[in-house]
């Protein structure tokens, strides 16, 4: 069980530190992006990025999933290779047929999404569908061969790519959200064509090897989109609603919330990318049900104290980090940063779903989320404005996860850590409610008590119990090696 942690833990950092960097940097630069680029512009960024990952779903027909599931299928590496071109191949087509025709429609398709005609930024939006698509592909065979340092290296270059673009674009050249836009799809296009390269000896065709029938590989995949698709509109839902019904600066200011919510983010797709590789490959299903709980239990802890934190400084981040015609966005920040961590726990279930190779389950929980957070964003917005869609949000989350549990308990039985969780949900939650209702909302004394809450869950977690005597020895033991001091190099003298 060790091993699988531990194996998890370095891919996760070989995957956050791209996302860590990014984060990172777009913080420094939001107080400049929000001074070039005003919230509607804002809002018209997350319409487009966001329509560009569901219209990518709907592309690949669940391609990226079947070929994740499949390549464990056995290690003849000639197989696997084989495996690689072929969805390769089929992804490149697939997205190139479907940008050609979106590309020829621009004009009219940029007055239907964004209410009014912009045949240019819709364009670029194409070009980041073609991008994103393939170069997730892309990455995925880095994954599943846990090729970390080139996956480190790859997310890292267009990291930096994207920043340098964007700043040229929007801050140089004046060209507001086009140029948001154009700097990250472009660093994708030559980040994804580099790794095309880098793979070249796999995606060229040298000995026939028979693979999974792509009948068989749609069989798979075909039924996660539905579900995938569902999933993805509970993220576009409210801001498509808040642009069109309200307006596009409200949009904006519910995409800065989105975006500061970045902290929560990044764990969670590094989650996304890291734990299915690793679930798949543990092949006793009685130690996969032990390490699915035990994750589980982790993913809670640190997940919901970043979403903890989140809710009790966000004002102050908000202050520190945009304009001042973005503060209102505080209102959606400790809510859309919750929608995320729960996202984290419907990766879950995709996986244990997929081990039991009934992912036919996964559409009818979705569409049960999806229609909750319709019905919610509809009741909630005009009364609370975006804080009511960050509450949908969540609602939704919670519908669905309840409706996927039902449906996958028992197609294979996880143990999860019931206790442990509920432990999370009621100290964490607690700490953060209260002190954002009754600590002040400003100034140093309200940021160093809020603060010090913050400090003090992990202490309250050990208070109740919360930690196995085995995890305690364990992290007795990491300490005691951390504070020995190293021996003295040898042949010196004492």
């Amino acid at each position: 069980m060790t091993s699988y942690l531990k194996r998890l833990v370095s891919s996760l950092a070989a995957y956050q530190v791209a996302d860590v960097v990014s984060k990172f940097i777009a913080v420094l630069l939001l107080p400049v992006y929000t001074r070039y680029i005003d919230p509607a512009g804002y809002g018209v960024v997350e319409l487009l990025a966001n329509g560009v990952i569901l219209i990518s779903i709907l592309v690949r027909f669940g391609m990226i999933e079947s070929f994740i599931r499949f390549y464990y299928s056995d290690d003849d590496s000639e197989r696997r290779d084989a495996l690689v071109r072929r969805t390769t191949l089929f992804l490149l087509i697939a997205t190139t047929i479907v940008s050609a025709l979106l590309a020829a429609f621009a004009g009219p398709l940029s007055t239907l999404v964004l209410g009014y005609r912009d045949t240019a930024t819709f364009l670029v939006a194409v070009l980041g569908l073609w991008s994103f698509t393939n170069l997730e592909l892309a990455y995925a065979v880095l994954r599943v061969d846990e090729r970390l340092r080139l996956y480190a290296i790859a997310s890292l270059t267009n990291v930096f790519l994207t920043i340098a673009g964007s700043v040229v674009l929007v801050v140089g050249l004046g060209d507001g959200a086009r140029g948001l836009l154009l700097g990250n799809y472009g660093a994708s296009t030559v980040v994804l064509l580099g790794l095309w390269w880098t793979m070249r000896g796999r995606l060229w065709p040298r000995h026939a090897r028979r693979v999974e029938p792509m009948t068989e590989l749609l069989r798979f995949g075909l039924p996660t989109v539905p579900a995938e698709a569902s999933v993805y509109m509970l993220s576009i839902v409210d801001r498509f609603y808040i642009y069109h019904d309200r307006s596009p600066t409200l949009a904006g200011l519910y995409s800065i919330a989105v975006k500061l919510a970045g902290a929560v983010a990044f764990i969670v797709r590094a989650f996304q990318y890291a734990w299915p590789p690793l679930a798949y490959s543990v092949t006793d299903d009685a130690e996969a049900a032990r390490l699915y709980g035990l994750v589980t239990t982790y993913y809670v802890a640190v997940s919901g104290w970043v979403v903890a934190a989140l809710a009790l400084l966000g004002r102050w981040v908000l202050r520190l980090l945009a304009a001042p015609s973005f503060y209102g966005a505080y209102k959606a920040l400790p809510w859309v940063a919750l929608g995320w961590a729960l996202y984290g726990l419907w990766v879950v279930f995709l996986v244990i779903a997929g081990r039991a190779k009934v992912t036919t389950r996964n559409f009818p929980a979705a569409i049960a989320g999806l229609a909750a957070n319709v019905v919610l964003v509809v009741v909630l917005v005009p009364a609370l404005g975006i804080a009511g869609a960050g509450i949908a949000l969540c609602g939704a989350y919670l519908v669905m996860l309840v409706v996927m549990y039902l449906l996958t308990r028992n197609a294979f039985r996880v143990q999860f850590e019931w206790g442990r969780l509920a432990r999370l949900v009621l100290v964490m939650g607690g700490l953060a409610a209260a002190g954002d209702l009754v600590l002040p909302t400003h100034g140093v004394i309200g940021l160093l008590s809020r603060g010090l809450v913050v400090l003090a869950i992990p202490a309250a977690l050990l208070a109740t119990g919360f930690a196995h005597p085995a995890e305690l020895r364990q992290v007795r033991g990491l300490l005691a090696r951390v504070r020995r001091p190293y021996p003295p190099p040898a042949g010196s003298q004492p």
